[in-house]
C-alpha cells in the first residue's frame, strides 16, 4: 500500500496550488490532509469520505481550500486558494478503510510522504 502526494511548491501570497494524493494497493473509505511545521504538531487540514463525498475542513481551510475526489480511482485533490505565509508547511495525505475520526491523526492507518508548500510574503 502506498500513498503518493505531490503538487507542493513555492507561491506568493494570494496564489494557488493543487495537491494530489494517489493511493495504490487498496481502496480506502476516507482520505485526509494534514500539515506540519518544524517544532509543531501535525494539524488537520481537510478530509473526505470517499463513498458519500462528505467533506471536512479545519477553520483555517474552510472557504479557501477544497478537497475533492478525482476521476481516477483512489485520487484525492486539495485545491488551495488565497494562500498565506502561515500556510507554509509540509502537507501529507493519509487514508483509512474505516469511517470516523476524520480530523484526528489517529483516525488514519496509512500515510504518504509530505510535499512542501511554501508561501512567500
Amino acid at each position: 500500500v502506498q500513498l503518493q502526494a505531490c503538487g507542493g511548491g513555492l507561491v506568493q501570497t494570494g496564489g494557488s496550488l493543487r495537491l494530489a494524493c494517489t493511493a495504490s494497493g487498496r481502496t480506502f473509505n476516507k482520505y485526509g490532509w494534514f500539515r506540519q511545521v518544524p517544532g509543531k504538531e501535525r494539524e488537520f487540514v481537510s478530509a473526505i469520505n470517499w463513498t458519500g463525498g462528505r467533506t471536512y475542513y479545519s477553520d483555517f481551510a474552510r472557504g479557501r481550500f477544497t478537497i475533492s475526489r478525482g476521476n481516477a480511482e483512489n485520487t484525492v485533490y486539495l485545491q488551495m486558494n488565497n494562500l498565506k505565509p502561515e500556510d507554509t508547511a509540509v502537507y501529507s495525505c493519509a487514508a483509512a478503510t474505516w469511517v470516523g475520526g476524520y480530523t484526528e491523526t489517529r483516525g488514519y492507518d496509512y500515510w504518504g510522504q509530505g510535499t512542501q508548500v511554501t508561501v512567500s510574503s
